[in-house]
């Protein structure tokens, strides 16, 4: 039996919306963007929703906006995907590590307190695997140290804190549309945000910083004029159309996300020595963009190799980021900075999860987890 580490759930809905676009006018930004971000934001209950090629661009473009580069510093977690920490290094800042909670990935408070110095201008929790930080609790330490709070919400669109959806309290939260996220458009992002100034200005700095996107020039001709020096980042009606229809599905794949992500804890239990990480609680709600196991860094390995013989498909999501070479060669970086994010990327892993994961397809990844802990105790 083959079980995908993931398979997108795109429908004729999305076909038909693709069609219309390919009828129209506009294929770059134009009206079905501009319906799209509408709806976003009445999703979130947020102001404005700027749709962008990617979260990274999302990041990027904020800091820009904001004035933060060369000399300032943006507190990241050690526990995310690399493009949070590039972000802040393509703005000409230095991203500062803080390490995370060993029972969540979540940034530590405690830690961020510990890392911040005079030249700190924002900080970025990661919504890691779908779960929320305490939205309220970093809100206050961004007030306390005079910061900007920019949640990087790739993997958490339907997540909600005590009732706070990503965007409404921080001063500005980034989305990613990549092929395997919650909704997909196969690459896209935007920014949502309760700040019109920022979001009129990401929208000039997402088209290179022109006065008129192709729209507004199309109704009225002018002539244009470069009034920031900005970048290409700007979402597309194709994108945007294919993303339309999944806004009115995105609760109910949540609530089959829940299905399936309860099938692995019962199935899991505790009868194997592996930690299921992505389990909803009280008070939160849990986008389930991954389903998250953890594993002894001793297991890992062999434990992926038996998986990928038997079929299934995993990954890992992730290794501490600044650990990469890359940040080592120019920031200096190295192990033991982090330790509780260096331990948890040695033990993730991530099992196949989307919503039309079958309950057979699910017993069957749990029967080759069980498998596998049998052939190593005999």
């Amino acid at each position: 039996m083959k079980v995908e580490f993931y398979r997108h759930q795109l429908d004729d809905n999305i076909l038909n919306g693709l069609k219309d676009v390919f009828g129209s006018v506009f294929l770059t930004t134009g009206p079905v963007t501009g319906c799209f971000e509408d709806a976003f934001s009445r999703y979130l209950d947020v102001d404005e929703t700027v749709g962008l090629t990617s979260c990274t661009a999302g990041l990027f473009l904020c800091l820009k906006a904001w004035g933060i580069g060369s000399g300032d510093e943006v507190i990241v977690p050690a526990m995310t995907f690399v493009a949070t920490a590039n972000a802040v290094l393509h703005a000409g800042a230095t991203p500062i590590f803080a390490d995370v909670e060993d029972a969540t990935g979540l940034m530590d408070l405690d830690d961020a307190e510990r890392k911040v110095t005079e030249r700190t201008r924002a900080v970025i929790p990661v919504h890691l695997y779908g779960r929320m930080v305490d939205i309220n609790a970093f809100r206050d330490f961004a007030d306390r140290h005079g910061l900007r709070l920019l949640e990087d919400a790739a993997h958490c669109v339907e997540g909600m804190f005590d009732g706070i959806r990503p965007g409404q309290l921080g001063d500005a939260a980034c989305f990613s549309f990549y092929a395997t996220k919650n909704i997909t458009c196969g690459e896209g992002g935007a920014v949502v945000t309760n700040d019109k100034e920022l979001a009129d200005k990401i929208k000039i700095l997402r088209l290179h910083g022109l006065d008129r996107d192709a729209a507004k020039r199309y109704h009225s001709f002018r002539h244009v004029d470069m009034i920031e020096l900005g970048w290409k980042f700007n979402m597309n009606d194709i994108q945007a159309a294919m993303l339309l229809p999944q806004l009115d599905t995105v609760d109910e794949r949540l609530r089959m996300r829940e299905h399936v992500s309860g099938l692995y804890a019962s199935l899991i239990g505790d009868s194997l020595p592996v930690t299921l990480m992505t389990v909803p609680l009280p008070g939160l709600t849990h986008a389930l963009h991954l389903c998250i196991v953890r594993v002894a860094s001793s297991e890992r390995e062999n434990l992926i190799g038996w998986l990928t013989e038997n079929g299934v498909g995993v990954t890992v999501n992730y290794r501490a980021v600044h650990l990469n070479s890359y940040y080592r060669s120019t920031l200096g970086t190295h192990e033991g900075m982090c330790p509780v994010a260096e331990s948890m990327g040695e033990e993730v892993l991530s099992l196949p999860f989307y919503p039309t994961l079958d309950d057979r397809s699910v017993e069957y990844v749990a029967s080759v987890l069980s498998n596998y802990f049998e052939k190593e105790r005999s």
